[in-house]
């Protein structure tokens, strides 16, 4: 009678820990999963953020043209930004200060590819939005580059650097990609 209770006890030990083996598998592969769904979020981002530069990236070279958001003839900056974003279903925003009120302001160490960038006219002193472009890459060093419909030496859609002349125009960075 003992052996067949001490027998009993033991399968049932085994088969106790075997279950809360089971669930701490479970668990774990619970958790798993969940950590690769939120690892996965940035990508969506990032994913949409590419395309956003694939598509602005293929413009470049679009002559500048004043008031115009029409890629046979030409963009102005805001044109160009508006064009690009309309292709994303951002829709309401046509002049660089439309874009200064619509999205959400961010800091701009904090701008990401695909973020609106939006700066004064060509005086500088006068702080008010004038120029817009959309941030086109961010290096491990801050170093920012957007693409944008420039009236300067460009004469159309080119890359700039984010110093110097344009950074003493900066006024604000926007995101409308949530």
């Amino acid at each position: 009678m003992k052996k067949i209770l001490l027998t009993i006890l033991l399968l049932s030990v085994f088969a106790f820990n075997s279950k809360a083996q089971d669930n701490v598998s479970l668990t774990m592969q619970y958790q798993r999963m969940m950590e690769k769904v939120i690892s996965r979020i940035p990508e969506v981002a990032n994913n949409t953020s590419n395309k956003i530069m694939d598509f602005a990236k293929s413009l470049l070279g679009t002559r500048y043209r004043y008031a115009s958001s029409n890629p046979e003839i030409g963009f102005d900056c805001s044109g160009f930004v508006s064009y690009v974003y309309k292709q994303f279903g951002f829709n309401g925003a046509r002049s660089s200060a439309d874009f200064a009120k619509k999205g959400k302001a961010i800091k701009l160490a904090d701008a990401k590819v695909g973020d609106i960038l939006v700066f004064t006219g060509s005086n500088a002193r006068v702080r008010r939005p004038g120029h817009v472009g959309i941030v086109y890459s961010k290096d491990e060093n801050g170093n920012i580059k957007f693409i944008h419909s420039s009236s300067g030496k460009a004469k159309g859609v080119t890359i700039t650097d984010l110093e110097g002349y344009y950074k003493n125009r900066f006024l604000k960075a926007v995101t409308v990609m949530e």
